[in-house]
C-alpha cells in the first residue's frame, strides 16, 4: 500500500460554475484552499509531481462572461478564459494588436494552446525546477536558492531584479500585454479593481511566493487593451532551445510609431530576463524622436542590458537581449 499511495491521486473537490457570481462566491469562502482552473496545464504539472495539492478547485472555463474577445469604445476586451488559440486566429486582434495574436501564436504547442487560456498564461507560476521538484527554496518558504548557488543550474534564470529568488516570468503573452499597455480586470465577491498590466507581476522583493497581485479570492477575468498602440508596428520574438512546447530564453515585444522613418513613440518589454516582464523604459526614451538607423539600434541594445547581473550559466542572456533588441528597432 505504501508503495502505490504516491500514484493515487488525492480526494479533491470540483467545482464548476457557469455564472460569474457563483464561480466568485465560491473562490471568496474557500480562499486559498480553492484552486482556480483555467485549462489546467500548470496545474496537472503540479498534481502529477505531487509538490502541491489542491482540497479544491474551481473550473472558471464554464464561466462564458469571461470568456471572448469583445470590441469597447476605447478599444478591446478579451475574457480571461479566452484560448490562446482563439487569440491568436482572432481577426480583431491579428488587424490591430498583432503583436498579442503573435506573442499567443509562440505559446508551447498547438495542443496546449487549443485548452491554455490567456489568464492561465497570465498567472502561471515560476518554472525554476528547483521549486518545482518541491525544494524549500525561498519560494517555497524556505531560507535558500538552490538555483543562485555555487552549484546551481541556472540557465534559464534572471539576469535582472533578483532577490533572493532567480526565478524569471514564464508567460510569453505578458511582455506582449505590457508593451500594448493593457489592463488587467481583477475581480472578486466585494468588487472589481483595475491594475495595469506593467504592475499586474510582482517580483521576489515585494512578494517572495506570488507572482502578481492577486489575492485570496480574487480572480483575473478580463484584459482591457486600449486603442493607444492599435495599428503601430509591431515586432516579437521569442528565442527557445525548440519552437514549440519549450520556455522562453529571452523574449522582445515592442510596439513603435514610427513616420517618415522617425520614431514618435515606443513600448519595449523583455521576457524571461527578470521575475517580472522587465519594461525597457530607457531604451523607449533613447528611440523617441530619433531617426531609425543601424547605429540608433547599436546604442539602444547597450542602453538594454544595462545593469544585468548574470549567473554562473545564463551569461549568454545579455547579448541575446541586445541583439533582439536590436533586431526589434529594424523591423
Amino acid at each position: 500500500m505504501v508503495a502505490t499511495s504516491n500514484d493515487v491521486m488525492p480526494d479533491i473537490e470540483l467545482y464548476q460554475p457557469t455564472d460569474e457570481a457563483n464561480a466568485l462566491a465560491l473562490a471568496a469562502s474557500l480562499g486559498n484552499e480553492g484552486w482556480l482552473l483555467g485549462g489546467g496545464q500548470d496545474t496537472f504539472g503540479w498534481l502529477k509531481d505531487r509538490n502541491k495539492i489542491a482540497t479544491a478547485m474551481i473550473e472558471l472555463t464554464q464561466v462564458d462572461a469571461w470568456k471572448g474577445i469583445r470590441e469597447t469604445a476605447d478599444g478591446i476586451e478579451i475574457g480571461a478564459v479566452t484560448t490562446l488559440t482563439d487569440i491568436a486566429n482572432d481577426p480583431l486582434v491579428q488587424s490591430r494588436y498583432g503583436l498579442l495574436a503573435t506573442a499567443a501564436g509562440k505559446v508551447a504547442s498547438p495542443q496546449i494552446r487549443n485548452v491554455g487560456t490567456l489568464g492561465g498564461n497570465l498567472v502561471q507560476d515560476a518554472r525554476c525546477w528547483y521549486y518545482r521538484r518541491g525544494l524549500d527554496c525561498y519560494r517555497a518558504g524556505g531560507n535558500l536558492c538552490y538555483a543562485d548557488s555555487p552549484e546551481g543550474l541556472n540557465r534559464e534564470h534572471a539576469i535582472f531584479g533578483a532577490s533572493r529568488c532567480v526565478a524569471v516570468s514564464p508567460s510569453d503573452t505578458a511582455p506582449a500585454l505590457v508593451a500594448l499597455d493593457a489592463t488587467m480586470v481583477i475581480s472578486s465577491s466585494s468588487g472589481q479593481r483595475t491594475v495595469p498590466a506593467q504592475d499586474f507581476f510582482v517580483g521576489p522583493a515585494r512578494d517572495i511566493e506570488n507572482m502578481t497581485v492577486l489575492n485570496d479570492g480574487e480572480i483575473l477575468t478580463a484584459v482591457r487593451i486600449p486603442n493607444t498602440w492599435a495599428n503601430a508596428e509591431f515586432y516579437f520574438e521569442k528565442v527557445a532551445d525548440r519552437n514549440v512546447w519549450d520556455f522562453a530564453l529571452v523574449s522582445i515585444a515592442t510596439a513603435m510609431k514610427v513616420s517618415g522613418g522617425t520614431v514618435q513613440d515606443a513600448r519595449v518589454a523583455a521576457g524571461a530576463v527578470e521575475c517580472v516582464p522587465r519594461r525597457l523604459q530607457a531604451v523607449e526614451n533613447a528611440l523617441r524622436g530619433q531617426q531609425r538607423s543601424e547605429q540608433l539600434a547599436d546604442q539602444v541594445a547597450s542602453i538594454a542590458t544595462n545593469g544585468a547581473q548574470p549567473l554562473n550559466y545564463n551569461h549568454f542572456k545579455v547579448p541575446l537581449l541586445g541583439n533582439l533588441v536590436k533586431r526589434a528597432v529594424r523591423g
